[in-house]
């Protein structure tokens, strides 16, 4: 239920949006004709000075504008070329986060309200911050370690955020709901469900000591790996607001030139990059999904240290072998096979032809295969996979478009490094090994251990379940005799709601026609 606050913030970004001529970032061909007519209208709404700017990066600007929870808004949505188009996600990908830093005074405040110590008692040294994001920032730190002077970085949450959010998601609500009810063609993308993903991944990331549990796993995961690694996590300096981890002295990935200065092989660290991320994607089912330049670092020893990790992805053993049958099928050309494993994972409702299937994804194949191993990328590979699949009526698959952008955004950092680099040589042997072990007679043995892992746990819970099944029977037989009931309280309850619901309503309409009266007069 939208409460009046969110048709406000609503006409608030309708507002910034139009200000800054960001309606017209978005495609018109597509649009039926309201939409069309109120972009026009929106239009007349700019500033002189934002139409005669460059149209790309217009929506990230105005997002900007519109402050820090809407940023981790837009970027989240540049994840989602499925949700709001591949246009519309490459501007939002220009979001950067390079938000203004709030006082030390308040990150002193919010590092002792959350480890219950003063901050001269947690570290020797701390600093002014460095750097500021939409949701925290990070301050330079010096601690003592068995009396010895340790560096750290000490990243802490933006005071209010949370708040902020909770006010701003309820109006993302409204702008989903709508578009469910008057953009019924949308409805295969799952707006609502893409907001609820965002709510709770946005959760995960505001909670500091779930970001340092993803350090840790990944830590874990990639210990024996060569040539990758993370930073370790000070657990008695971490809190739900706060996080503290290794400094990296190292050079960011996006300065080529210092790369070079360093004496780094700038091959090897691309193919040690893509491989990694295919080690952690396929091997562990858990991989960094925002691999950016930004959070790479290259630190003496030429190992690649990724950072900040609020946001990671996940995929199951199903997810997986659709991912490594896919990139399998298009080596081999073997396209039926790759329809097939479409249908098998249950990506594509059966009523479809498995074969007309085959020949989308053949019109996919052939023009790649005509092409210079060098220039061709995976990651288009997957994007175009996915717009043939909106034919077909696959549903929006979150995991599966997370590993989308993940694969757009590493591949890209490869091929900054080297743009000649081969995707295909450098995957192979991650690929191919993965491939081996899991698809094929080793394949057999762990889904028979998988099974009967299933069985023991069924047949642990055959007692409970008869119980339960006896409880619903004699609960089923009581309504056929007396009929379904409510107590008195759950009555009041509903009728307490529908007025709510009534007065709702009413007040955000009056909400909508004042401020839709104040900008006609700020326009006169």
């Amino acid at each position: 239920m939208s409460t009046p606050g969110a048709y406000f913030r609503l006409v608030r970004i309708g507002w910034v949006l139009a200000r800054e001529d960001a309606f017209s970032a978005v495609p018109a061909e597509h649009l039926p004709p309201l939409a069309r007519f109120v972009q026009r209208l929106a239009g007349l709404l700019a500033r002189r000075r934002a139409r005669l700017e460059v149209r790309s990066g217009r929506l990230a600007r105005a997002v900007e504008r519109l402050g820090p929870s809407y940023v981790k808004i837009g970027q989240f949505l540049a994840t989602r070329p499925d949700v709001v188009g591949a246009e519309l996600a490459a501007d939002l990908s220009l979001l950067q986060d390079r938000m203004a830093t709030f006082p030390e005074s308040e990150a002193r405040a919010a590092i002792e309200g959350s480890l219950g110590r003063s901050v001269d008692a947690l570290f020797a040294e701390f600093a002014e911050p460095m750097a500021a994001a939409s949701i925290a920032q990070v301050h330079p730190a010096v601690i003592l370690r068995d009396g010895k002077r340790e560096r750290v970085a000490v990243k802490v949450i933006r005071p209010g955020v949370r708040q902020r959010f909770a006010a701003d998601i309820e109006a993302m609500y409204l702008v989903s709901r709508m578009q469910e009810r008057f953009l019924p063609y949308t409805r295969r993308l799952r707006p609502v469900e893409v907001t609820k993903t965002l709510e709770q991944t946005t959760k995960v990331e505001m909670d500091l000591r779930l970001e340092a549990a993803a350090l840790s796993e990944l830590g874990e995961n990639t210990k024996e790996d060569s040539g990758f690694r993370v930073p370790k996590v000070d657990w008695e300096r971490t809190g739900r607001d706060v996080v503290t981890m290794e400094w990296i002295d190292g050079v960011k990935m996006s300065d080529i030139e210092g790369l070079r200065a360093a004496g780094h092989d700038l091959n090897t660290l691309a193919e040690t990059l893509i491989q990694s991320f295919l080690r952690h994607t396929l091997r562990d089912g858990f991989f960094h999904a925002d691999m950016h330049q930004g959070n790479l670092f290259v630190d003496e020893a030429g190992h690649i240290v990724a950072v900040d990790m609020g946001i990671v992805g996940r995929l199951g053993k199903k997810e997986r072998r659709f991912l490594a049958e896919i990139l399998f099928g298009f080596i081999t050309r073997d396209y039926q096979r790759v329809a097939d494993v479409h249908f098998e994972a249950g990506y594509v409702p059966s009523h479809h032809d498995a074969s007309s299937f085959a020949q989308a994804i053949r019109a996919i194949g052939e023009p790649i295969h005509g092409q210079p191993a060098e220039t061709i990328s995976m990651a288009k590979l997957l994007t175009l996979l996915f717009e043939v699949t909106e034919l077909f009526d696959m549903q929006t698959r979150p995991e599966l478009v997370m590993l989308q952008k993940t694969m757009v955004v590493v591949e890209g950092v490869a091929r900054t490094l080297n743009p000649r680099f081969n995707m295909w040589k450098a995957s192979e042997p991650v690929v191919g090994k993965w491939i081996r072990d899991n698809l094929g007679p080793k394949r057999i043995v762990t889904d028979l251990r998988d099974g009967l892992h299933a069985a023991l746990r069924v047949a642990e819970a055959v007692p409970e379940i008869a119980a339960r099944t006896e409880r619903f029977s004699a609960e089923i037989m009581a309504m056929t005799e007396n009929g379904l009931r409510f107590d008195p309280e759950t009555a009041e309850a509903i009728g307490r709601a529908e007025a709510r619901h009534t007065r709702s309503g009413r007040l955000a309409l009056w909400v909508i026609a004042a401020t839709l009266l104040f900008i006609a007069w700020q326009l006169a």
